[in-house]
Parts: structure tokens; sequence; C-alpha cells
């Protein structure tokens, strides 16, 4: 058993154990990476708009987010492509200061719909004709990899109340849920009473160093609840969250994940408003509280990357809503994102129509994950294609100069 799933079943608390070092304050100029997922299975279709197809209006009857220029219209982003409206007054800022990029035609070749499924494969990052191994995260191996080189010091977390399958791994890694943070698994007391029952053991140290990784970020959260109560704090939901997560990955930490549920939407979708677009505002404006609270120099060297296991249907369905598909969008947000990629569509593309749909009803996957990942890790990161194969074995990076 590793010493951080030790600490984890021990003090029923939403931290696993993790080294002092994982404390240490990232070196002055490094790169952080955030990864949003999108648990569920987002409609891509309503967020990256193809405004341009006539068959996506007469695909969805219902839920199709209007032209521009139309009431309740999407934002125009090129010739082809718009974003819902709901994200006017998040992302839209975003795209016009170039700090956010799509792909289209994203996501994993595994075609078994199955949101358990699909969201492992891609946790784990290992190619699909060999037998997984749940022990390692392409998270985890990219932190093996950046300890062994350019940051030596490197320190993962995810904002999760369980370590993610994409963090497991050798290297060490804490978490923990921001949202309950308040909420305290265990008392001082039961903390020191843990503590004497592993003294004079060789778990003494890993059990004394996770309760002193959760007392520290704890302690981090809990001064900003407080001035929260002063000063009549409006944010909810993940906006909050996200703000407590830069405060922690703009100190404290390098590699970060955190994971957004509710996005299986068979039935009452909706579409300019109604529940997914209320769903995309809050996210929208937690991606944005993040960007604020990260700071404009903590921002210039952090990407953040959204993903979902898959997208939908490209038609909608007898409820209105849309059900699993295949191909979706993902959103690569940042201060420092290239020139020619801010606010751009990128990656390999097709015309949406009836005929380049894949199996007849879904977008096809264009750009495959661990290729495009790959391709952002050698940019960020400097890593070689000999450390990129560590990470995800015999994939060649595919470059979309987004950093």
């Amino acid at each position: 058993m590793q010493r951080r799933d030790l600490v984890r079943l021990l003090a029923a608390a939403p931290l696993a154990g993790a080294a002092g070092r994982l404390l240490a304050a990232p070196a002055a100029g490094s790169a952080k990476l955030l990864v949003v997922f999108l648990r569920g299975a987002y409609d891509c279709a309503s967020v990256l708009v193809p405004t341009a197809s006539d068959f996506y209006y007469a695909a969805r009857p219902n839920i199709a987010i209007a032209r521009p220029g139309e009431p309740n219209g999407a934002l125009a982003l090129d010739a082809h492509w718009s974003l819902h409206p709901a994200l006017a007054a998040s992302l839209m800022p975003m795209v016009q200061r170039k700090q956010l990029a799509f792909i289209p035609f994203a996501g994993t070749d595994d075609l078994t719909r199955s949101h358990f499924e699909t969201q492992d494969s891609i946790e784990l990052g290992q190619a699909l004709d060999q037998r997984r191994d749940y022990r390692s995260g392409f998270l985890n191996r990219l932190a093996l990899v950046l300890g062994a080189g350019p940051l030596a010091d490197v320190a993962p977390i995810a904002f999760t109340d369980r370590l993610p399958l994409s963090l497991r791994g050798d290297a060490k890694a804490a978490n923990m849920a921001l949202a309950a943070v308040a909420r305290q698994g265990i008392d001082e007391r039961q903390s020191q009473v843990i503590q004497a029952m592993y003294r004079n053991t060789a778990l003494a140290q890993p059990v004394r160093e996770g309760f002193e990784v959760r007392d520290e970020v704890r302690r981090a959260v809990q001064a900003e609840l407080d001035a929260a109560s002063r000063n009549a704090m409006t944010a909810r939901g993940f906006e909050l969250v996200a703000r407590r997560m830069a405060r922690l990955m703009r100190e404290r930490f390098d590699l970060g994940f955190v994971d957004v549920g509710g996005w299986d939407t068979h039935v009452g979708q909706g579409g300019a408003t109604g529940y997914l677009a209320n769903r995309l505002e809050e996210l929208g404006r937690g991606l944005a509280g993040f960007a604020t609270e990260m700071g404009d120099d903590a921002w210039r060297d952090t990407v953040v990357v959204v993903i979902s296991e898959f997208g939908r249907t490209f038609r909608e369905n007898g409820s209105r809503g849309t059900d699993h598909g295949h191909g979706t969008v993902y959103w690569v947000l940042g201060g420092g994102l290239a020139a020619q990629a801010g606010g751009r569509i990128v990656g390999e593309q097709v015309e949406v129509s009836q005929a380049r749909l894949f199996q007849n009803r879904d977008y096809p996957v264009l750009n495959e994950y661990r290729a495009v990942f790959g391709g952002m890790f050698a940019r960020m990161y400097g890593l070689t294609a000999a450390q990129l194969d560590r990470v995800f074995g015999g994939v060649a990076a595919k470059e979309l100069g987004l950093v």
C-alpha cells in the first residue's frame, strides 16, 4: 500500500498524504497546468456552435443555438464557429484577449460510449490495445518526468475528495475537495490519536506528513472563508472553488486536476437558456475567476485544459436532449497562449455535415487527446520525444502551436 493511500484510509480526510517537499513553492516563472474534467460528457455543439452549418439547425430543431445577430444568438468567433451566449460575460473577453482557444473533433478512439470506461481510459492515458494499469495515470507520469528534469520540486494536487486515476502513480500527489474544506473529517484530538498509534513505526512519517499537508491547505482556504463572511462574498458553486484553487496553485502547486459533474443531458438540455446554459454560465464564471485570482504574472505561465470523456450525439433526441457520442471539443486557456492560437479554433477539422458524422451520429475524433496533450507538454516544458514517450507511450505529439 502506498503511503498516500494509507493516510487517506486512516484519516478519512479529503487529502492524500504527500511529502514535505510537496508544499515547496515552485520556481518563479515555472509553467503551471490545470486539467478540468467535465464528467458526464458535455454537449460540445452547444458551446462551440457550428453556426455556418444548415445541417446543425436541421438536426436540432428545438435545442440549437441561434445564429449571431438573432435573438439569444451565439457569439461569432469566425465564419464557421460561434460561442454559446451564456459565456458572453466570462469567456468571450478571454477570446478577445487571445487567451482562449478551442480544439474541435478532439477525444479518444475508445468506442465504448461508457462514461466510466472512457473516463478511465482518458485519465490513464495508456494505449487502448494494451492491458490497463490502474496504478499509473498520465498526470502522475508527467510529474515523474518533470521531477527528474525541468521542475525538480514539481507539486501536483487534485481538487477532489479522492485521488483521481490521472494522478495515481509513483509521484507524490495531494488531493483535497475544496467545496467541503470547512467540514473537517476528523478533529485535532483524533489526528493526534492516529499519529500516536503509528509513533516509532515505519509509517509514522507518512501519517504525519498527510496531516501536515491537510492542515496547511485548510489554513490557506480558511483565511479566504473568513474574509468572505465579512465582505458578503456572492460567488457560489464552481466559481468559489476555482478561486480557492487559484490561490493554492499560485503559491504551492504546479499540476492541478479538478472534475465538474452534471453534464449528462439526455433530457431537457435546453438551448440558449435552460439547464445546460446555466451550467455553462457557472463554469465560465469559475474559469474566469480562476484566471483573475491567479494574477497577471502567474496567469502568463498557466495553461488550463477543459476536457470531457466524449461528446454527444449531433442530433437531438426525442426528449430534447442528446445522448452519448464520440468526438468533443477541448478548451485551452492561458495568459501565455501563442498569438496564432489565442482566440481561434485549432487542430484538424472537417465540414459539419451529415456526410462527415462518425457512424452517422457523432463528431469524429481527428485530434487524438494523447497527441494533443503531448504537443502541449513539449512546448510548455521543453520535453524531448523520449520524455514524452514516458508519459504517453508510442504517441507522436501533435503540434497545434497553442503555447
